[in-house]
């Protein structure tokens, strides 16, 4: 009896089921249409740019053989055009231009950065082995002595020029370029090439700094030699002093005799260790991490660096923390008349851009001609920004200035925001205000705090601005491997190693980028873990 029943209840359910899908996309449908034309032709028009670059990114990606980029960005463009397409996933459409943002501006360059610390990417490393050969034979080139004269023609097509002459063996016309041997083309004739303009003599003159410092290789063979000219009319021949071999993978110096090898490390090394540069762009695992703990010359310097950061974090959050609640207390009594005022005559350095505070402040300490100096200490002559201590208090002096404000305003509202009937009750019990205080309100105070403290910290902590505009990370650290002053943070010692001075090092900067990642990580977490206890226990 009960057998025909549930049949006929799963069918009715299965029925509904697919009546209720029927609805849902038919309102999904009904929907869409209501948007109306214009919506659907802003749609298209926008999805269309999209998709016209991102169709070129694949292309460029995938002729330069960077095969994964490639794909995940046509991966990533069919799942725009999905998102957008189909009706509905209305939560999805709200949620895909924050995805993507996210994975491009912060994902990735995360990424990246972990991609590159473990690599030797950096001055005289950065290009691949082939781009490396050629440099170095191109550095190395001497005119041949006895060089034949080439009469040649310059040609232009897409912003690059090209070399138009004839073949030493067979006479016949070729053409070639910096980045192509001389090679003949299609319908080429001893005036011009099709898809190629011929420069006339002014022409020559106006790009002759490009023309001359122009190297087109004579045939696949890199030995064989380039072509040359100083004038445009006339090329001469010349070769490098360095032979490269491709089966023995080494690169010798004609004149001495010695053999440079790949031996791993991105460049061709003697067996003295002298390496020709430039190098190139190789995976070198953590050796980067391994510097940066073992050579003394680093070490030393990026030790004090650390100290210091966390000293200045550390003393910058107490600092401004102490006084701006000392000034919200003071203004939050009540018998305080005219407090308003007051209260928006503490946010005013708040208010005024820190760049130009930062520079104030280097001009005030300035040792020769500074107002502290020339003004308060009558003329006296204070190293302020070059004396590695001073420089230092200079620092916490100046972002005291810079953010005070800040915690005034923080624990302004915290101090309202307490419940009146608890400070009421303390005073009833007997409670002295240093009791009141101390056993009731500042804990309660740091409970709203603490994360703003943490935050705090984690922004002084890679606070570039101050220590950039105020002494540049100076004065200098002596002997040291890296380009460091001892009032430098991590993150200024990082951009310093990345883009200052000749030697650049990317590898061993993101190295250390990686470091305080994971320093302000492991210390957020902390912090946070001691701000779950202050709630536990309030």
């Amino acid at each position: 009896m009960t057998g025909p029943a549930v049949q006929e209840k799963t069918a009715v359910s299965a029925e509904e089921k697919a009546r209720s899908r029927r609805q849902r996309r038919a309102a999904a449908y009904a929907e869409a249409a209501s948007a109306g034309w214009k919506v659907w032709a802003i749609k298209i028009v926008a999805l269309g740019v999209i998709d016209a670059l991102a169709l070129y990114a694949v292309i460029a990606l995938a002729a330069s053989a960077q095969w994964t980029p490639a794909v995940l960005v046509a991966v990533g463009v069919v799942a725009i055009n999905v998102v957008y397409l189909v009706p509905g996933l209305l939560p999805a459409k709200y949620l895909t231009p924050g995805l993507v943002f996210l994975l491009i501006f912060q994902i990735f360059v995360v990424l990246y950065s972990g991609y590159v610390a473990f690599t030797n990417y950096g001055s005289g490393h950065n290009s691949t082995k082939d781009d490396a050969v050629q440099a170095l034979l191109l550095q190395s080139q001497t005119r041949v002595a006895d060089s034949p004269t080439f009469s040649v023609k310059v040609l232009e097509k897409d912003g690059k020029f090209f070399f138009l002459t004839t073949a030493p063996d067979s006479r016949e016309p070729v053409i070639g370029g910096a980045d192509r041997p001389l090679s003949a083309e299609p319908g080429i004739t001893a005036d011009g090439a099709p898809g190629f303009t011929t420069l006339d003599f002014a022409g020559v003159i106006a790009h002759q700094d490009e023309i001359a410092a122009l190297s087109v290789p004579l045939s696949d063979d890199l030995n064989t030699g380039y072509l040359k000219t100083t004038d445009g009319s006339k090329a001469y021949l010349f070769t490098s002093s360095l032979k490269w071999d491709p089966k023995a993978d080494t690169m010798t110096d004609a004149k001495t005799g010695v053999v440079y090898r790949d031996t791993g490390h991105g460049a061709f090394t003697a067996a003295d260790g002298k390496a020709l540069l430039p190098g190139w762009q190789v995976w070198v695992g953590g050796e980067n991490f391994v510097r940066a703990f073992s050579d003394q010359s680093i070490r030393g310097p990026f030790f004090a660096v650390l100290l210091w950061t966390f000293a200045f974090a550390i003393l910058s959050v107490a600092t401004t923390f102490i006084l701006g609640l000392f000034l919200a207390i003071v203004f939050n009594d009540p018998r305080m008349r005219s407090r308003k005022y007051y209260r928006v005559v503490m946010i005013l350095p708040y208010a005024f851009p820190a760049f130009l505070s930062a520079l104030v402040w280097a001009g005030l300490f300035n040792k020769d001609f500074g107002f502290i100096n020339q003004v308060v200490l009558g003329g006296a002559s204070i190293p302020w920004l070059t004396d590695p201590w001073l420089a230092k208090g200079a620092i916490l002096i100046a972002n005291l200035w810079l953010g005070f404000p800040y915690m005034f305003l923080v624990t302004t509202g915290a101090l309202q925001s307490l419940p009146d009937d608890v400070v009421e009750a303390a005073r009833v019990d007997g409670a002295s205000v240093w009791q009141t205080f101390r056993l009731i309100k500042f804990p309660l105070l740091l409970v709203a705090v603490a994360p703003l403290l943490i935050a705090s910290f984690a922004f002084n902590f890679n606070n570039f601005g101050l220590i950039y505009l105020l002494t540049n990370g100076g004065p200098q650290f002596t002997g040291a491997g890296i380009n460091v002053g001892s009032t430098d943070l991590l993150i200024s010692m990082v951009y310093k190693v990345a883009f200052v001075g000749s030697e650049r090092d990317y590898g061993l900067a993101s190295a250390f980028s990686i470091i305080i990642f994971v320093l302000v990580a492991v210390i957020s977490l902390i912090g946070f873990r001691q701000t779950k206890v202050l709630e536990d226990l309030n």
